[in-house]
């Protein structure tokens, strides 16, 4: 196929198979019935881009050889039962054919937007056109399927045949900073609505390389057109981010409204962000991702190239983390890249524990199999952050941490059983029939993860030592030259393999801005080992033994001493 094939650019239709998105503009293109649906350009443009992917020496079907406007008038003509329909082409021909655009056309992550500022369509009704939508495309391909087979179903599948997802998006009216007026006219997500358990592909599985700073604004690359573009305004921790991404890259910014709190009209409306990032940049320096520190406006501003590489969805999550690091090292808090729970024992304590450590180091498996060897001595495991938090000293002098994602975005070999199915039904899945598949689920609301929460323990993942259970730093000192050296040995979730070592364990804020960085993370330990706190690691040995069985023994030892001190 050619490049010109594999897309379609209306007001209404935006379709790349190269990427395998669609948008459905619902304020330029609505349906009343079957009858408007089949007559629409939309459903020809569709009809056009299947025939268009079959492959003639291979698919000798004479249907699939049609016109897109003949093979159309033969579906019309099947509907009103126009006996013609059959005079060049085999009933049995015709059906597998549907079956098979049925199945090109659901194949695609397809996202319906509204305009709300065209309408005054409120929430509740925009999710209703979209199942109005819905539920046409399956009554047509269930009509002429029925035709053709020549009897009705016994079995029926409501599957999201018409959208997966929908959008409501509106402009805002922000102070706009001089340079940045290329913004002006993108539109804003208001609401998002998906449909769960969704199955999203991307071409690339894996995230490489470290996020540099640049010289020059990277505003000044961007020329993305309305309806081409959108923006995700998104709450980050405390930080207010206006995430911007090219149509194409559509399934990482659906995916984000499982990942950050969605910020509301009355967040943005008048409001200057802490960080804007610019996902699908089509000419970036180098090719790779950087940010850069706007001193006038006092706005971190990212971008991410348009390339294959960059579809992986840790770009998206990573760039925008990297960013709300940099802007708290700025405010004087300090990134913690790890997770957070709130745990209830049956005995009646409480603790709020902090794993830390780079990707691999074993954070979420140490929470696994704390969970799976506590049986019934676990009341309750609510998590607080997932993968990146921030320490804080309040007023009181106490050292507070807070979260900056909603949901978790975790690989499926990770999840216990338990644990995956009880939230398959809300997850956005990326790939999951590869390695480093991936799931997003919803893991908490805004308000308990920005709170300030104190700190009970705090365990750095060791994943390369061959010792076994849990180890308390008997100083300062000791404590630091660990947590800074940020050592693991490396499983291929990102490009690095074997044994390396990550300022800090942190490379999305503190590996960018050490000098900056040092001073916090002295004062932060200074806190904790005068309040008490327990400042320790936990050996995984998740880089040497797969089984699991010596991080079981690791995580029975750290159940035994949080219940018993």
């Amino acid at each position: 196929m050619t490049e010109n094939s594999q897309k379609i650019q209306t007001n209404a239709l935006y379709v790349n198979l190269d990427r395998g998105v669609a948008t459905l503009n619902l304020s330029e293109a609505y349906y009343n019935d079957i009858y408007s649906l089949i007559n629409s350009d939309e459903l020809l443009d569709i009809v056009k881009l299947y025939l268009g992917s079959r492959n003639p020496d291979y698919d000798d079907d004479a249907f699939d050889n049609a016109t897109p406007e003949e093979y159309v008038e033969v579906l019309k003509k099947i509907l009103i039962n126009d006996g013609s329909a059959y005079d060049n082409y085999d009933p049995k021909e015709i059906l597998a054919s549907i079956e098979a655009l049925y199945s090109f056309y659901r194949s695609l992550l397809r996202v319906s937007v509204i305009n709300y500022s065209n309408s005054k369509i409120a929430g509740n009704e925009f999710k209703m056109i979209d199942t109005h939508l819905n539920e046409l495309v399956r009554k047509l391909y269930r009509v002429i399927e029925e035709k053709l087979q020549g009897f009705t179903n016994r079995t029926y599948r409501q599957v999201n045949a018409a959208t997966n997802a929908s959008m409501l998006v509106q402009q805002h009216d922000w102070p706009i900073p001089e340079g940045y007026e290329e913004l002006r006219d993108i539109d804003f997500i208001n609401t998002v609505m998906l449909r769960p358990p969704m199955m999203m592909h991307t071409k690339s599985n894996k995230r490489e390389g470290v996020f540099s700073a640049v010289e020059e604004n990277p505003i000044k690359r961007f020329h993305g057109q309305k309806g081409h573009w959108y923006c995700y305004p998104a709450k980050i921790g405390e930080s207010l981010a206006y995430i911007y991404f090219n149509v194409d890259y559509l399934v990482n910014g659906i995916a984000l409204s499982n990942l950050f709190e969605l910020a509301s009209p009355e967040d943005v409306e008048g409001q200057k962000p802490d960080l804007i990032l610019l996902f699908g940049l089509e000419k970036t320096e180098g090719m790779v991702s950087h940010y850069y520190l706007d001193k006038k406006n006092q706005i971190w501003v990212g971008e991410v190239p348009y390339t294959d590489k960059t579809t992986y969805f840790g770009y998206m999550k990573k760039m925008c983390l990297t960013l709300h690091n940099l802007h708290q090292i700025n405010n004087g808090r300090l990134p913690i890249h790890g997770s957070m729970l709130k745990i209830r024992f049956t005995n009646g304590k409480e603790k709020n524990v902090v794993f830390f450590g780079d990707s691999g180091a074993g954070k979420s498996e140490s929470i696994e199999a704390l969970q799976e060897i506590a049986d019934d001595k676990i009341v309750d495991m609510e998590t607080i952050f997932d993968d990146m938090g921030s320490f804080t000293i309040g007023d009181d002098g106490k050292l507070y941490a807070q979260g900056t994602e909603t949901g978790a975005f975790v690989r499926l070999d990770d999840l216990s059983s338990a644990v995956a199915f009880n939230n398959m039904d809300r997850g956005v899945y990326l790939n999951p029939e590869r390695q480093n598949a991936r799931v997003i689920i919803p893991a908490d609301t805004y308000e308990h993860v920005v709170e300030h929460h104190p700190v009970d323990m705090w365990l750095y993942a060791n994943n390369y030592s061959d010792e076994v259970g849990i180890h308390r730093f008997d100083t300062e000192d000791d404590a630091k030259k660990v947590f800074i050296a940020g050592k693991r040995k490396a499983l291929g979730t990102t490009d690095e393999v074997g044994m390396s070592s990550t300022f800090f364990a942190n490379p999305f804020g503190p590996v960018q801005e050490q000098e900056k960085t040092q001073p916090i993370i002295d004062k932060v330990f200074n806190n904790l080992f005068n309040a008490g706190v327990y400042v320790g690691e936990i050996y995984t040995h998740l880089g040497n033994d797969k089984s699991k069985d010596a991080l079981k023994e690791s995580a029975q030892e750290l159940l035994d001493v949080l219940m018993n001190n």
